[in-house]
């Protein structure tokens, strides 16, 4: 017996039912091949609609919109958190996304070996990577949230525990009232709330008040090393790690003691684990709230710096009332909507066109004072760079082997070690980028200079084999440089290998292709074709560079004297013109050249 609810369908191809009759069974209210269709269709629709909506997200109006509100900005924080977002918003950290170099470079390896992907903007804008945001797309058309790189919420939304992951960790999405994570649970938050007409706070969308988080909720991982090492510790997929630093760290004697990173990075004296400052984690209403309980320090110290247009960074809430391409027509260097050159434009001592955005006087001054705010904020970055690589390192000498006589040659050396017990000198991002090197120079008794090694060529560079000057014959190779940057070596089509900008070797395809080696890297210790020379000192060790001056050049007696300094850059000159860097970004990077330890020694020629 057939139910009223179901019907018989004649059909040649199906069982016999009990009336001797094939029979199928479908809803009686409607054909069973429309109801096929529409389940394929929607069965291909759950597939795919994730990747149509995020393709056109933009069609849609609401959709930047409520992508943004599951990410709340920084700007949000520092209603309650003003001295944390203070010390984060010229960080690093807040540069993730802005830098220039990053941008450029990011470019120039997916340009190589397109299947790089977004393997690098994942760690360096997540939240703009988790909305969508397509890999190559520029600042201005990146969210807000997206251009502060690693925001409050990539480490304080995060509530699974990762560590080998080469940056693939997920930002819980949702508004501003959703829980944060943190290293302590959330008394202080539930007092707020409690009262929270006194403390014009809102706890849901409509309210009068600074949107709050409604819970704080402890996350044991985010004070422990293995928290940073899911970003700083990278690896390609021919095995070269362009970030070493948790390899460094897990070998070291600071992760012996007990000591994290954090220890060190957000610690009151930057690079030393000396113990944190103390100070409310949140004023609201006025109010400090836990006054006296342990603060980390959000500028995370270490040796990296911006050379990003400083209206565009440190980041700066007042300056969003500028597009990030009009801040980029902002000639500050000139000295727009300064005092002295607002007067000459008056008196028409200058004539100069401006930008539609910018023939404001008005607008000018008032950019002008969000430039020099920035301005400071990275004069305070620089001065604590320079404290962290002086506490992380030393040089001793000039240590004299033989005698110091008119016509003799002269032989010494220095001591370098690296007292920084966490990690190698250098370190850092793209394991082949940071430099630091040593510049020694003799001085007569008549103050002239006649030796010197680890002098620069004409654009900035060290006088290696990667010096334009050195190639074209203008300037002589330094052969006694000493020199801590690691080097990329590759092989490429025919010859030994050699030292390169990137670690792609150059291939016969016309595709570029990242080709993964036929046997285990721990065969021959190292991937086939591609590797990383390594040159800089490990924790609490040392190395001498060793000079000899000749003879001839000290033709007179009296007192010489020895000048010796550390000198530290981000990015070698040669790396940046190999990746399309602009001249002002060129000028930028070796405007914050660092030198560290600078000391003279005099002695006594006879």
């Amino acid at each position: 017996t057939v139910s009223s609810a179901m019907t018989i369908i004649r059909s040649p191809d199906l069982p016999t039912g009990s009336h001797g009759m094939k029979t199928r069974t479908v809803a009686a209210s409607s054909n069973w091949r429309p109801i096929l269709f529409i389940t394929g269709l929607m069965l291909v629709m759950l597939l795919v609609w994730p990747t149509l909506a995020a393709d056109n997200k933009s069609d849609d109006p609401h959709a930047d919109v409520f992508s943004e509100s599951s990410y709340p900005s920084a700007t949000e924080c520092a209603k309650c958190h003003k001295d944390i977002y203070e010390e984060w918003r010229s960080s690093s950290h807040a540069y993730a996304a802005i830098s220039p170099v990053f941008h450029k470079f990011e470019q120039a390896i997916n340009n190589l070996a397109p299947t790089i992907g977004n393997f690098c903007v994942r760690c360096h804008a997540q939240a703009g990577t988790q909305m969508g945001e397509k890999r190559e797309a520029p600042l201005w058309e990146r969210s807000q949230v997206s251009r502060e790189g690693i925001t409050c919420i990539t480490c304080h939304r995060v509530d699974e525990a990762y560590l080998k992951v080469n940056g693939e960790r997920r930002i819980v999405p949702g508004d501003m009232f959703q829980p944060v994570f943190g290293p302590t649970g959330g008394k202080g938050v539930a007092e707020v709330i409690k009262d929270k007409d006194f403390y014009k706070v809102a706890t849901a969308k409509g309210e009068r008040g600074n949107e709050i988080h409604l819970s704080a909720i402890k996350f044991s991982q985010l004070d422990k090393s293995e928290f940073c090492g899911a970003c700083h510790q990278v690896a390609v997929n021919l095995g070269i790690k362009l970030e070493v630093v948790w390899d460094q760290y897990r070998a070291s004697p600071a992760r012996a003691a007990g000591t994290t990173c954090q220890d060190c990075h957000m610690s009151s004296e930057p690079g030393k684990a000396v113990g944190f400052a103390t100070g409310p984690a949140a004023v609201v209403g006025g109010k400090e709230f836990n006054p006296g309980r342990k603060r980390h320090n959000h500028a995370m110290v270490g040796p990296g710096y911006p050379i990003a247009h400083p209206g565009i960074f440190p980041h700066n809430g007042a300056a969003e009332n500028w597009t990030i391409e009009e801040w980029l027509q902002f000639d500050y260097r000139a000295g727009w909507g300064t005092e002295e050159f607002e007067e000459k434009v008056d008196e028409g001592e200058i004539e100069d066109k401006f930008p539609e955005a910018w023939e404001d006087v008005g607008d000018r001054e008032e950019a002008r004072e969000i430039i020099e705010d920035n301005l400071d904020k990275i004069d305070e970055k620089k001065d604590l760079r320079l404290q962290a690589m002086e506490n992380g390192s030393k040089i001793d000498g000039p240590f004299f082997d033989g005698g110091k006589g008119v016509g003799q040659s002269l032989a010494f050396s220095y001591k370098i070690t690296n007292i920084n017990p966490g990690h190698n000198l250098p370190s850092g991002s793209l394991g082949a980028q940071p430099e630091i090197w040593l510049n020694v120079a003799l001085i007569d008794p008549d103050g002239k200079n006649i030796w010197e090694s680890g002098y620069v060529d004409s654009v900035g560079d060290m006088a290696d084999l990667h010096s334009q000057d050195v190639l074209d014959g203008k300037l002589a190779h330094d052969d006694q440089l000493f020199n801590l940057q690691t080097k990329f070596l590759t092989t490429n089509v025919k010859g030994t290998d050699r030292e390169m900008y990137l670690p792609v070797n150059f291939d016969v395809d016309q595709l570029p292709f990242l080709r993964p080696a036929p046997q285990p890297t721990t065969v021959i210790n190292h991937p086939p074709f591609v590797r990383m020379e390594g040159r800089s000192i490990p924790p609490l060790g040392s190395r001498m560079a060793e000079y000899k001056v000749p003879g001839d050049l000290i033709t007179k007696p009296g007192k010489y004297r020895l000048a010796v300094r550390m000198r530290s850059r981000a990015e070698p000159i040669y790396f940046m013109k190999f990746i399309g860097a602009t001249q002002d970004m060129i000028r930028s990077m070796n405007e914050w050249m660092l030198d560290i330890h600078p000391y003279t020694v005099e002695f006594e020629v006879k």
